[in-house]
């Protein structure tokens, strides 16, 4: 499949990708013959990434419904929270309706990442070969685990956006599948080599470490596979819409997600103000408001993550969290001995939360300091080492249009990065 060529729809300046485009796409990229009888599973994100799934898909199952065995849906959760039924149907853009009659044979699954049934091994990454993928960081061998539901069909079809990530450089393609529906060795391992890197060396970053682990990994689920990777426009409409491999379609919509998802910057900022939507409903997921902001704030600045509608830290992380809080890379490495049995992938959300910092003799300090107004009570913030402001103190339009004075208001926080034109060495600047 490494030689598929890869389609793509591109949308021109102030235009968009439209439905009757994407559904061309999906014809050509989906010929009936080759699914002809065949059982196939849809990989999809949950409610945390902004794209018109529900369009693909419709547009997919019109195609592929009279010809396919199966046409079923898995939640890529990686380690967040399971979705009910109607969740579903709200990330495809179906009615109870629609679910219930032209939807009704479609089977949906919610990935289950710490259910060792759930789950099959197939295979292993080496010490030497991660060696290799990693620049030298890391020797160990990885199991590669995945949901073995995948092995119950023909070929596998991933639908899903493509953005600027803090772990990986940037999301989509085979990270669907690591970690989308993966467990949790290779999830923990490659969330903290991102950690390790830091994420302002990662973040906008195509061809990274963490992304040659997460290929390498994707090459060996041993079934064929076609990516419809999209690029979404801060306002929704749909830039660009690509099909082909993993790779391929991925490669594509990472260089669109570059200059559609990138804002540069000619100054940092002492202040930012960052808004969570509504679609960040704890911090684990909150805190790409504070990843995809950290290379513009200051030296000695202060981030601020407004959300009054987050009140958990994380349901399934919440209570290794509050027991390791949240630090920078150096006060974990420097204290290995005492955290290499926590979940490194726990360890990893502590650092881009917390950010670049230093530990030095026993004293650990950070770059910028993150401050969150949400729902989480002010001794909670405390106890988890980030500070805290009351949300009802806080009125966003104060921080609008003052850039010119330092402070930065960002009011649909998450997807969108932000960064210097001339970057600071800690950010990868030279």
């Amino acid at each position: 499949m490494a030689d598929v060529p890869t389609r793509s729809r591109r949308a021109a300046p102030g235009a968009a990708v439209s439905s009757a485009e994407v559904a061309d796409l999906v014809r050509e990229s989906c010929p009936v013959d080759q699914f002809q009888g065949r059982r196939l599973l849809v990989i999809v994100p949950d409610h945390t990434r902004t794209a018109p799934v529900g369009t693909v898909f419709k547009a997919l199952h019109r195609h592929l419904r009279d010809s396919v065995a199966a046409l079923d849906i898995m939640i890529a959760l990686g380690t967040h929270q399971p979705m009910s039924e109607a969740a579903i149907c709200e990330r495809l853009d179906m009615t109870a309706e629609e679910r219930a009659t032209q939807y009704a044979s479609v089977r949906f699954f919610n990935h289950e990442w710490d259910n060792p049934a759930a789950l099959t091994q197939i295979g292993a990454l080496p010490a030497k070969e991660i060696s290799e993928l990693t620049n030298g960081l890391f020797s160990m061998e990885v199991p590669v685990r995945v949901n073995r539901r995948l092995y119950d069909y023909d070929h596998i079809l991933i639908i899903g956006p493509v953005f600027p990530h803090e772990v990986v450089g940037f999301s989509g393609g085979n990270k669907y599948l690591f970690p989308g529906v993966a467990g949790p060795e290779i999830l923990n391992f490659f969330h903290w080599l991102g950690a390790v890197v830091t994420n302002p060396m990662i973040i906008g970053n195509a061809w990274t470490p963490v992304r040659r682990v997460v290929d390498r990994a994707g090459s060996m689920v041993d079934r064929p596979k076609t990516c419809l990777a999209m690029v979404v426009r801060p306002d929704k409409s749909l830039a660009g819409f690509f099909a082909g491999t993993p790779e391929g379609a991925w490669a594509e919509a990472a260089d669109l997600s570059r200059q559609i998802h990138i804002t540069l910057k000619d100054h940092p900022f002492r202040q930012v103000l960052s808004c969570a939507p509504t679609m960040y409903d704890e911090l684990w997921t909150g805190g790409k408001c504070m990843y995809k902001l950290e290379p513009v704030i200051a030296d000695g600045g202060e981030l601020i993550i407004y959300a009054p509608h987050i009140r958990e830290i994380s349901l399934t992380h919440g209570a290794v969290i509050r027991r390791v809080g949240y630090h920078c890379r150096d006060y974990f490495l420097a204290q290995w001995d005492r955290f290499q049995h926590e979940p490194w992938g726990v360890l990893a959300h502590s650092c881009h939360v917390y950010g670049i910092g230093t530990y030095r003799e026993g004293i650990e300090t950070p770059r910028a300091r993150v401050v969150l107004a949400t729902g989480i009570p002010e001794d909670v913030c405390r106890s988890i080492n980030l500070g805290y402001r009351n949300p009802a103190s806080i009125n966003v339009q104060d921080f609008a249009n003052r850039e010119h004075e330092g402070v930065l208001y960002v009011p649909r926080a998450g997807e969108e990065l932000f960064h210097l034109r001339q970057r600071p060495s800690w950010a990868g600047g030279s």
